[in-house]
């Protein structure tokens, strides 16, 4: 590892390993924080499949390394067309 960096050993746990599927996401924040709340729509109902709370800092590493993924991909794959956004509001009940 360059500049004396060491190695960080990650565990995975078994009950994440799957993932959690989203088609949604609403992004809120404070001054300390931002919380992803990523849920699973389908109408007329959905619900909260995960939530992340990350600094501000964080975020703006999430921001560079999402935007640097999906031009990979475009390279790769051609454009991202954006989906159609949903029509109706979402509220936390």
């Amino acid at each position: 590892m360059p500049n004396g960096q060491k190695e960080l050993q990650v565990k995975f746990p078994d009950h994440l390993q799957g993932g959690a599927y989203a088609n949604n996401m609403v992004v809120s924040h404070t001054k300390e924080e931002f919380v992803m709340d990523f849920l699973m729509v389908a109408p007329p109902a959905g619900s909260v499949t995960s939530r992340v709370i990350v600094s501000p800092g964080h975020m703006k590493r999430i921001l560079a390394a999402l935007q640097d993924n999906v031009a990979k991909y475009e390279k790769m794959f051609g454009d991202i067309q954006l989906a159609e956004e949903p029509k109706a509001t979402i509220g936390f009940h």
